[in-house]
Formats: C-alpha cells, structure tokens, sequence
C-alpha cells in the first residue's frame, strides 16, 4: 500500500502483524488508517443532521461525498444543537444511525434463523424498503467503513459470512450451518440417501416473497437438470452458493463498494471474520451467572449439567481465567455472534448458550 509515495505496508508486515494479538493488530491498522487521513487544512467535511430525520439526512449527506472525501476528517452536528464535536456527538450519530439501518422493521435487514442477535440481508429489501434499497446498502458500506477508520462501534451484529465477504474469505457450509442450521440440516440429509431419484429434485428452488411462490434456477437450465449421485455435489455447492451470496448479490455488492470506498483493503487482511465483528461492534459486556444459569448441556453432560464436576470446572476457567476478548471469542463459537440480548441469555433463540458436551 502506497500513499503519497510513501509506502504504508508491505507483504512482511502483513504476515507479521497477523501473528500478535488482536489489541496489537487493531492498534497498527489504526496506525495505517490515521497515515491515510487527510489533514484538517486540506478539506474536511461538515454533516449536520435533524433527529427527527436522521437517517435520510445522513443518507444524503454521505453519499453526496465523493471517494475523495471519504478520508477527510468528518465533523458531526445535529441540528439546533450547540456544542463541540469532541467524539460524543460522532459516538451518538454512529450508534443511532445503525440501529435505525439495522432495524427489522425498516425492511433491508433480517434477524438470523439461528440467532436474533445476528443480521442477515434481506433477499426482499426491494420490496420492503423500495426507495431504491441499493443506496442504503452502499451508504451502510460507508459507513462500517467509516467506524473502522475512526474508531467508532455500530449497532448491528452481522451473520458470519458476511464479514468473510468483507475480507474476502471463502464461504463453507459452516456458514450456511451458522446461519440456518434447518436448511443445512435439509441439505445434508440428501448426502446419506441411497436413492435421489425418489425426491424427484433439480436444479431449481422454491422460493416465497411476499405470499407469491417462484422457482429459482441454481444454474443454467436447471429445472431440465435432475440431481443424481454422480451431480449431487454441484447442486450442494449451487445451493450454498445461492443461498449465501447470489440471493443477496446486489446487496452484497454495494455493501462492499461502500466499505471499500474507505477502507484500505490490504490491511484489513491481517483480521480474522470474528475480530472484524469484535472490532466494529466492541467487546460486549457478558454477565457470566446469567450466561451459566441459562447454559443448555447436550450430550454426555446433559443429565448432570451444572452439578458435573467437569462442568464446574469449565465454569470457573472462563469466570476467573478468561479476559473479556477471551469470553467473547468463546460466545461467538457457540452463538456465532458476540452479541448479547438486552434481556440476558434466556431470550436467545437457536444455538445453545455453551455446547459444553462438544467439548
């Protein structure tokens, strides 16, 4: 990466870095992000915002600015309201912002069959927010790209993949697994049947938006294409591929024009999909004797559960051991999200709050 013919990072420096810790990793991008960033004399740009229409205010504002205002220093104000931005104005605008984006109701985002905590895209926002869904999907890329640059969170926990898109990271059917561990399920079960020929299937699915029924061809004339054994592997793979990226393409697309409009792409290499969610939406604040006391066992501890003695000690590891990046990374292999509800664990839907009998 070069920079006014300065060169910011190298291939060494990337492999070194991805070796250190993620306090060690976040403080050196945050060194390339503040060497990108334009000095206050050589342009800056003012955002001032009504509440009352804060979103379609900050829309308008944000993707008015050209690629080369993306790196300016932003100033923050809300209209009619005196004061300094010293970062409390900026922290405000951010978390209001992605909550109001991120908000089911407002029809761009769902919440995860697995796991309420985590958005995923919703296939319809062209039906559910018409007023040209695609802009809102390039602004919210500006703007995750924009709380990297300048340190700031976001309220909104996304589905694992979609980071990895971010990073550019191959999709598996553990992300599949992760985010709809039914359709998953459905899809694997195809795997130990004997005979395919009796489901009848293709190249094809069927979808529901709105109440109207289509069918989706997963390739090229697909519903002329019968799934047998010796095929089975590409119909699993097109159903994967479907399923996490061509459904939601455009979305997808814009969302990645957005954040890359700010972020250096060479850098963000040296993170993980969990230390990007960790980074952009903080290290959460787990209450451990909610998280034990809701905790499902399966397996061999599922009869004795907290009264094991094996279970006691895992316990005492995490509550005494483990920092706060430590229980985080730990929730988001159970949960796959680092989100908590505002209302503790017994509210979370899917996944077990720890698998214990995993481990």
């Amino acid at each position: 990466l070069v920079y006014n013919n300065k060169t910011l990072l190298s291939y060494a420096d990337i492999a070194n870095i991805q070796t250190k810790s993620l306090e060690e990793k976040t403080s050196w991008f945050q060194s390339i992000c503040k060497e990108l960033l334009a000095d206050w004399d050589d342009g800056h740009v003012k955002i001032v915002v009504r509440r009352h229409s804060l979103l379609n205010d900050s829309v308008d504002a944000v993707m008015s600015l050209g690629r080369e205002d993306m790196r300016k220093r932003w100033r923050i104000e809300f209209l009619g309201e005196p004061g300094i931005d010293a970062g409390g104005v900026t922290r405000e605008w951010f978390q209001l912002l992605t909550e109001q984006i991120f908000d089911p109701d407002f029809g761009l985002w769902l919440s995860s069959v697995n796991n309420q905590m985590c958005m995923t895209i919703n296939p319809a926002s062209n039906i559910s927010c018409p007023d040209d869904h695609l802009v809102y999907f390039r602004f919210l890329g500006r703007i995750l790209g924009r709380a990297l640059f300048d340190r700031q969170l976001v309220k909104g926990h996304m589905v694992r993949h979609l980071y990895k898109h971010l990073l550019g990271w191959p999709i598996t059917f553990e992300d599949l697994e992760a985010q709809d561990e039914e359709y998953y399920n459905s899809l694997k079960k195809f795997t130990t049947m004997e005979d395919l020929s009796m489901m009848c299937l293709d190249f094809t699915i069927t979808e529901e938006t709105m109440g109207v029924r289509r069918d989706v061809e997963l390739i090229p004339g697909g519903n002329m294409k019968e799934v047998t054994a010796e095929n089975l592997p590409q119909y699993l793979e097109a159903n994967l591929k479907y399923r996490m990226l061509d459904r939601t393409k455009p979305q997808i697309t814009e969302l990645l024009l957005g954040f890359f409009d700010i972020v250096p792409e060479q850098a963000l290499t040296v993170f993980d999909p969990n230390e990007l969610e960790l980074i952009l939406c903080g290290l959460p604040t787990i209450d451990m004797n909610d998280w034990i006391t809701n905790a499902i066992y399966s397996g061999y501890f599922e009869l004795k559960g907290r009264q094991d003695k094996v279970v006691e000690w895992f316990w005492e590891v995490v509550k005494d051991e483990f920092d706060q990046e430590m229980k985080a990374r730990l929730l988001q292999f159970v949960t796959g999200t680092s989100g908590v509800p505002t209302r503790g664990f017994s509210v979370l839907q899917g996944k077990s709050c720890v698998f214990v009998g995993a481990i």
